[in-house]
């Protein structure tokens, strides 16, 4: 029988990366679906803008690796998009941080819209964090933010990028929106901070880069701090007990 992995998360708010991907397939209403059913506090997933100017969810640029489809996702439209059949995880496989994929497809199994997934959250009142994937124009952004308007649930969404300039659009739309900037690179970080601060926005960081001092400076400025994606109770528990504000993970509970 499948199971997450529970761990001493103290105060920690715990986050489904791109749904509860070690049991259904990343990124899928299946995912989300299961994440629902848990006590997960949020449900993470990634947004792209498809070729004819409409939002789906998944991933990767292509969806060679979901589906075997090589169609590269800003390049394709969205009726294409969503006819591709995703491969099943293995259940409950893991490779370090990451889970594993079959090679066998379900034909419930395809890429999300962004209402069915804000749909999802809602039905089971999950606060949405959406990954705005690589960069896009502002009236994009815009557009995304306005279609979670109009679903009423933009105070339950918190929104992330690596592209800063997505989520300046963001607070510049509507500054009360929750922002987090992802990174992975301590010089990047260093070098968006200052931009970080005007603008009021929280960090989503890889869970290696974050130390104790890190998550008091952070505090310091009344900003919070996400942590993805630990692979181990261990590391959970070490940046639980440092003060985290979130952790985002496959499996971790």
């Amino acid at each position: 029988m499948l199971s997450t992995i529970k761990f001493d998360k103290k105060n920690v708010k715990m986050i489904a990366h791109r749904g509860l991907s070690s049991f259904e397939t990343e990124n899928t209403v299946a995912a989300f679906i299961a994440a629902g059913n848990h006590s997960y506090y949020g449900i993470e997933t990634d947004v792209h803008k498809t070729k004819d100017g409409k939002f789906i969810i998944t991933h990767d640029d292509n969806m060679k690796r979901i589906s075997g489809d090589d169609l590269v996702v800003e390049e394709t439209d969205y009726e294409t998009l969503r006819n591709c059949k995703l491969y099943a995880v293995k259940a409950g496989v893991q490779d370090g941080d990451a889970t594993v994929l079959s090679n066998e497809k379900r034909a419930d199994l395809i890429p999300p819209s962004l209402c069915e997934y804000i749909g999802v959250c809602k039905k089971y009142s999950k606060v949405a964090v959406l990954e705005i994937k690589n960069m896009m124009e502002r009236a994009d952004v815009e557009q995304i933010i306005d279609i979670i308007g109009e679903m009423d649930y933009l105070d339950k969404t918190i929104f992330i990028s690596f592209s800063i300039e997505n989520l300046i659009y963001v607070k510049e739309k509507n500054s009360d929106l929750t922002c987090q900037f992802l990174t992975y690179k301590q010089e990047e970080l260093d070098e968006k901070m200052p931009t970080i601060v005007k603008y009021k926005m929280d960090l989503d960081l890889f869970y290696g880069l974050i130390t104790e001092e890190l998550v008091k400076q952070t505090h310091a400025r009344g900003a919070k701090i996400n942590s993805w994606t630990p692979g181990n109770p261990k590391e959970g528990e070490r940046l639980a007990s440092i003060g985290v504000d979130y952790i985002t993970s496959n499996f971790l509970e």
